[in-house]
C-alpha cells in the first residue's frame, strides 16, 4: 500500500519512546544484499529486546522479494521495522502487550548512490555514544543522537559527523562504521567500544581477507586519525564512502581504499 495510507496507532510503543528495531538493505538488480545478515542482526536485537518477531526471517525475506517486485524498484532502499507494538503509557513493557508491528517499506535510492566520486568531509561530533552500552550493538529506532550529531555536522559546513565513546575514543561516524588506513593495514574500531557491527563493515573485512590485506581491529582517538593515509566510512546504502577531509585537515586518496572499493562493488552486483 502507498505509505501515506499505513497507519500507526498513537500508542505504538515505537513512536513512543524508540521501543523498536530497523534494518535497512540496499536492493540491487531486484535483490536486497545481505538481507539474510540484517535479518539476523534484527532477530538478535528482538531477542535483547524481548520483542518477538512476527514472522521468520525466510517469510520476512519472501515479503522483502514481494515488495520489490510489485513497485517494479530494482534499484532500491529496503527497511525493515519492528515495534513492540501498542501499549499503555508508561516505560514499563505491560505482560499483555504482545502486538508487535512489522512493517516493510520501499523507497528510491538517494542520488548519491550513482555518484562514483563521492567523498565526504567529516568533524568530530560533540556527541558521545556510551562506551559499552550493549544497546549500541542493535539498530533501534531511537536515533536521536545520530540525528544531533549529522545536523550539527551540517551546520559546521561538513558531510558526516564521527562520534566518539565516553571514553574519548573513536566509535563510528553518524551514519556508519569508520576504516583509516595505517602503515597500510586497513584499520576500524573492535566491537563493543559503542560500535554497531555494520553489515557492510562485515562485507570489507571479507573483502580484505580475499585481498591479503592486512586488518587491525584498534582503540584509538580522534587525533591518530589524522595521521593515517586515508579513511573510509562504511554503511549499507552508500557502501564505502571515502573521507576527503576530517575536522578541517585534508586526508590524501588511498590506492587501498579504491582497492577496497572496487571489490565491493564486484560483490553488490554479483551476490
Amino acid at each position: 500500500m502507498p505509505q501515506a495510507d499505513a497507519v500507526v496507532p498513537l500508542n505504538d510503543r515505537g513512536l513512543l519512546y524508540g521501543d523498536g528495531l530497523f534494518e535497512t538493505a540496499r536492493v540491487v538488480n531486484g535483490r536486497p544484499f545481505r538481507l539474510a545478515q540484517h535479518l539476523e542482526r534484527l532477530q538478535r536485537g528482538a531477542d535483547f529486546l524481548k520483542i518477538k518477531l512476527p514472522l521468520s526471517p525466510k517469510e520476512i525475506q519472501k515479503h522483502a522479494e514481494q515488495l520489490i517486485e510489485k513497485n517494479s524498484l530494482p534499484e532500491a532502499v529496503l527497511r525493515v521495522m519492528l515495534t513492540r507494538g501498542p501499549g499503555e503509557r508508561g516505560y514499563t513493557p505491560s505482560a499483555t502487550d504482545d502486538k508487535p508491528m512489522l512493517a516493510l517499506t520501499l523507497h528510491p535510492l538517494p542520488p548519491a548512490c550513482h555518484d562514483e566520486s563521492l567523498q565526504w568531509s567529516m568533524v568530530t561530533s560533540k556527541f558521545h555514544i556510551p562506551a559499552s552500552d550493549p544497546i549500541s550493538g542493535f539498530k533501534t529506532t531511537n536515533k536521536l543522537l545520530n540525528v544531533l550529531a549529522r545536523a550539527d555536522a551540517h551546520e559546521r559546513g561538513a558531510d558526516e559527523a564521527l562520534l566518539l565513546n565516553t571514553n574519548g575514543e573513536v566509535a563510528e561516524s553518524a551514519g556508519g562504521n569508520v576504516f583509516w588506513v595505517y602503515q597500510n593495514r586497513i584499520c576500524t574500531v573492535p566491537s563493543g567500544r559503542g560500535v554497531l557491527p555494520g553489515i557492510t563493515r562485515a562485507v570489507v573485512l571479507e573483502i580484505c581477507q580475499s585481498l591479503g590485506l592486512e586488518t587491525n581491529k584498534r582503540v584509538v582517538k580522534p587525533q591518530q586519525l589524522q595521521k593515517s593515509e586515508g579513511i573510509f566510512v562504511t554503511q549499507s546504502i552508500l557502501g564505502i564512502v571515502p573521507i576527503a577531509a576530517f575536522d578541517g585537515q585534508p586526508i590524501p586518496p588511498s590506492p587501498l581504499v579504491d582497492q577496497i572499493s572496487s571489490a565491493y562493488h564486484e560483490i553488490l552486483t554479483r551476490e
